[in-house]
C-alpha cells in the first residue's frame, strides 16, 4: 500500500529537520524518527502518531483516532489518525508534536 506523500511532506514539514530526525520507510509507510525512536509516521492516508500507554486511553477518546493496528494485533501506545483528524494544520501539528515528546522521553537508541 503506498502511503499519502502529500501528508508525509506535511509531517516533514511540522518536525522542520531536527539534527537527530531519521525518516524511514517502514511497514508500507514512512515513520519519523528521533534519536532512533519513532515519532509518528505515515501508513495510507492516516497519521500514526507513537503516544505512549498513559496517553493511549485519553487519545483514543479523541474524534477520528483508531487503535494501530496493521497486523491484526493492536499496539497500546500508538493511534492511527484519520484523515479528518488532521485536516488543520493546527490539528496536525499537535498530532505531530504529541508524538515528538514522546520519543523525547524515551533514551536514545
Amino acid at each position: 500500500m503506498a502511503y499519502d506523500e502529500g501528508l508525509a511532506q506535511r509531517v516533514r514539514e511540522m518536525l522542520d529537520d531536527p539534527p537527530s530526525l531519521v525518516e524511514k520507510k517502514m511497514f508500507g509507510g514512512v515513520g519519523f524518527m528521533l534519536h532512533g525512536n519513532m515519532a509518528c509516521g505515515v501508513h495510507g492516508d492516516r497519521l500514526i502518531v507513537r503516544i505512549g500507554p498513559e496517553g493511549h486511553e485519553q487519545a483514543m477518546s479523541l474524534p477520528h483516532t483508531a487503535p494501530f493496528d496493521i497486523t491484526g494485533r493492536a499496539m497500546k501506545g500508538w493511534v492511527m489518525v484519520e484523515a479528518a483528524g488532521y485536516e488543520s494544520d493546527d490539528d496536525l501539528n499537535a498530532w505531530v508534536q504529541r508524538g515528538v515528546d514522546f520519543a523525547l522521553t524515551l533514551p536514545p537508541k
